[in-house]
């Protein structure tokens, strides 16, 4: 995962990327169990000031529940982090996903570790 981080530093009332990423452990993929992180389908966390960008995709472009995700992530950044003005949620398919981006847990708890 990516981040670039123009926030402001010092300041407990502004997101940060390790918040992002917090909240964002908390969003389940229904079909997997799994949370999008440990899944690697978050690509890039984007702060400046306190605005917040996520890029991030889905295991396949057919997947039924990728608006659910997506909308899930977006709701839980505005409200599980602090200071947060505008959020953005953008499905990207560049790179394609593959398994491999998935943590060690992830791939463990798939049995493929």
């Amino acid at each position: 995962m990516r981040v670039i981080d123009r926030g402001i530093p010092g300041r407990e009332d502004v997101p940060t990327p390790a918040k992002v990423t917090e909240v964002l452990r908390t969003i389940v993929d229904p079909e997997l169990g799994l949370d999008v992180v440990g899944l690697g389908l978050v690509y890039e966390v984007e702060i400046e000031g306190q605005n917040v960008w996520v890029k991030m995709t889905m295991t396949s472009q057919a997947c039924p529940v990728g608006p659910q995700i997506l909308d899930g992530a977006r709701r839980a950044i505005t409200a599980g982090v602090p200071g947060v003005a505008k959020c953005d949620v953008q499905l990207v398919w560049d790179p394609p996903w593959k398994p491999d981006m998935m943590s060690p847990e992830a791939r463990k708890a798939m049995g493929w570790a």
